[in-house]
């Protein structure tokens, strides 16, 4: 399940990149910094990248699942601080909604 997600992931951020002047490296992924301090994206860009990452979401796995969450937002360690810990969030949502792997 973390490859499908990793790539999802990737796809958005590739779909990102062509709508800024500056690309997002993705060398190195996983650990890739994605809001907050030292994050790629703004606000704006990040709802863009989420909204992206949710329809994915849903194409694969076969549910809705909500990455900007009030659950989301209020954990003490971000699942926006990286794509490792972005991941991890979505693996648990995915789990919570009983979606098929």
């Amino acid at each position: 399940m973390t490859d499908r997600i990793l790539q999802l992931i990737a796809s958005a951020i590739e779909e990102i990149n062509e709508m800024r002047e500056e690309d997002i490296p993705t060398d190195d992924i996983l650990d890739l910094r994605l809001y907050g301090s030292g994050g790629v994206f703004e606000s704006m860009y990040l709802v863009a990248f989420l909204s992206q990452v949710e329809e994915g979401l849903e194409d694969e796995f076969g549910v809705d699942v909500s990455l900007a969450s009030e659950k989301a937002v209020s954990l003490r360690v971000s699942p926006f601080s990286s794509v490792r810990r972005l991941i991890a969030f979505i693996e648990e949502e995915l789990q919570l909604a009983g979606a098929t792997v």
